[in-house]
């Protein structure tokens, strides 16, 4: 299993490769220059990868600036956290502003909301 990150900069290296993955389809579209059409449809898609990222970049950028900032009691740096458990960007401690999941091992799951199932039987 991969390590687990920090949200914030785990969108952000999505958004970083889809800049990458944009200009490898723009490139792949060079070797098609006899056909047009066929290179006219790489660029463009390589175009709309660029241009998600960018979207991908102003939505978390919207997000960051409403994510609790919290200070790690392990490396004593700021760093900003999404959800009820998060880790810290800088050292990877497990962060949560939840009581209740202090001391608990750290569990992504923690972060879903669960509906109480409701007893169909009444």
């Amino acid at each position: 299993m991969k390590p687990y990150k920090n949200k914030i900069n785990r969108i952000r290296s999505f958004a970083l490769s889809l800049i990458f993955i944009g200009v490898v389809i723009m490139y792949i579209g060079i070797f098609f220059r006899s056909n047009e059409i066929v290179m006219l449809i790489f660029m463009l898609l390589g175009t709309l990868a660029i241009i998600g990222s960018t979207v991908v970049y102003a939505w978390i950028g919207t997000l960051s600036t409403r994510a609790a900032r919290v200070k790690c009691p392990n490396c004593g740096k700021h760093t900003k956290m999404l959800g009820r458990v998060d880790m810290c960007g800088h050292c990877r401690e497990p962060l949560t502003l939840d009581p209740d999941l202090e001391g608990k091992d750290f569990d992504v799951a923690y972060n879903k909301t669960k509906k109480p199932k409701e007893d169909s039987s009444n």
